[in-house]
């Protein structure tokens, strides 16, 4: 049995399996941490597996682990799935899908970092929830557990008890929003500032990703060749009559069918193309920003900047000064 007792302390749980991301854990372990030693919730934390003892990561290291039965009946705090190349075969292992729903019974808060997404799919926890896993397995999250409404472009989600968090380090955001529901958020933001990182990063994770087709809809690819004509064609005038006859189509067909098949109309297709190629040039360039906005097609840094404040949810300096290159 844990060694302490669960109804004074609230117990951190965080479920691990061969082949784990090692950052999904030590990332919101850190928070919690952190949150206790600056005065929030006592929290206490362990590792489970299905089997116990040793269980090796992607990077090699080996976390020590309590067997998940022992935690059965005892009052769990909060819960955390970790994803990571293990998580999909994690998923299909029967044992742990079915330990994982018993412990998230007993749990009053359950959450997945990345692809841990997958097993709190399987436990079925998920159907009819709103969640977010790491942007290059939303579609395929979404064609598994079609009863899931995957929103590819989101950093964390909460449905009332049931958390979920997109890629790897978007378990820290979403750690620390779960401190700020423990703590308040004036205490979160301190927790925050001791780790030299965001409250809440600005934008979807859509920021992060390489390109947008990876979040499309169009799992066929239909759209695969027309999206590399836009990408090498930028500066162009891209209406959508034109994007048309690159694709062989009526104009009112290609707009129906475009926006049926991405999930997207071909204006905003074409925005965020735009938007992910300046995203770039800010990043790995020091070119100015009114250069990069004609190279992309806005014609001026106004149009540029209204349209990274819609898409990433910050300026095309605040993007530069945050995520650019500074030896360039």
């Amino acid at each position: 049995m844990p060694s302490f007792s669960a109804k004074s302390r609230p117990a951190v749980v965080f479920l691990t399996f061969p082949d784990a991301k090692l950052l999904d854990i030590a990332g919101p372990m850190q928070v919690f941490t952190d949150a206790k030693q600056y005065g929030g919730e006592a929290y206490e934390i362990f590792v489970v597996s299905v089997d116990g003892g040793d269980q090796l990561t992607d990077t090699g290291v080996q976390l020590q682990s309590d067997q998940m039965d022992i935690w059965r009946d005892e009052p769990i705090h909060t819960l955390l799935i970790s994803g990571g190349l293990g998580a999909q075969s994690a998923a299909q292992d029967p044992g742990l899908v079915e330990r994982t729903a018993a412990l998230a019974r007993q749990s009053t808060r359950v959450g997945s970092v990345c692809t841990g997404a997958y097993i709190l799919a399987a436990t079925g926890l998920l159907n009819g929830c709103r969640a977010v896993t790491h942007w290059s397995s939303c579609q395929d999250l979404a064609n598994k557990y079609p009863d899931v409404k995957v929103e590819p472009d989101r950093i964390y989600i909460k449905n009332e008890r049931i958390w979920t968090s997109a890629g790897v380090t978007a378990g820290i955001d979403m750690a620390l929003a779960m401190v700020a529901e423990d703590s308040g958020r004036k205490f979160a933001i301190g927790v925050a500032r001791t780790l030299v990182t965001y409250m809440a990063r600005p934008g979807g994770q859509s920021q992060f990703s390489a390109m947008m087709r990876s979040q499309s809809n169009d799992a066929a690819g239909r759209f695969d060749a027309l999206h590399a004509w836009i990408e090498d064609h930028l500066a162009e005038d891209l209406r959508v009559d034109h994007l048309a006859e690159q694709a062989g189509m009526s104009v009112r067909n290609f707009a129906r069918v475009y926006q049926t098949t991405t999930g997207r109309t071909p204006a905003k297709a074409v925005e965020l193309f735009r938007v992910m190629a300046a995203r770039d040039q800010l990043e790995q360039t020091s070119d100015p920003i009114s250069t990069i906005a004609h190279r992309t097609g806005f014609l001026d840094d106004e149009r540029l900047r209204r349209s990274m404040q819609r898409v990433f949810g910050l300026s095309p300096k605040a993007c530069r000064e945050r995520f650019g290159n500074r030896e360039t």
